[in-house]
């Protein structure tokens, strides 16, 4: 295996390249660094399972994001949807309009705020959901049992402490 030049591999342990004019770095720095790798790498290893088993259904996997939080939420309002999955207003408008164009998706006035629009549910989005939500789970769960179920638990308090520092800060 060839030695990474990148500012990673200090991270990752990997002998320096004398050639290559990375800084040294404090041990602080190194593990931050180290841990964006892992976390990245972990993130993509993981995301490529849930795209390949959404996409068997002609999903992205932000659309299934979605047609999930609609599952399991009922209506919402399209801001409370992109907050929830994470994309930009357009994009959340780009989705919809595609999950709308499927016959999955439909939009809903808001009775109380005339600029706003619901995203709820079709009977179809329903059925469809309902169909295959136990298979993307039981995926995911298989592409967790590298750690116990108490370290997944703990991932996850970590991960939100982490992220909930990021934000605030």
């Amino acid at each position: 295996m060839a030695t990474s030049t990148r500012p990673d591999s200090v991270a990752l342990g990997t002998p320096p390249n004398p050639e290559a004019h990375e800084p040294r770095l404090d041990e602080a720095s190194s593990a931050a660094l180290r841990l964006w790798v892992i976390m990245s790498r972990a993130h993509a290893a993981i995301a490529a399972h849930a795209s390949a088993d959404v996409a068997r259904h002609g999903l992205t996997l932000a659309e299934f994001g979605i047609l999930e939080a609609l599952y399991h939420r009922g209506p919402m309002l399209l801001g409370d949807v992109q907050r929830c999955i994470l994309v930009s207003s357009g994009g959340i408008t780009f989705l919809v309009d595609r999950l709308t164009a499927k016959g999955l998706v439909e939009r809903r006035a808001c009775h109380e705020d005339r600029r706003a629009r619901y995203a709820a549910l079709t009977p179809t989005g329903t059925e469809l959901v309902a169909r295959i939500f136990p298979e993307h789970a039981a995926l995911l769960t298989q592409v967790m049992e590298g750690l116990t179920v108490a370290e997944q638990t703990t991932a996850a308090d970590l991960m939100r402490a982490l992220g909930r520092y990021a934000a605030a800060d």
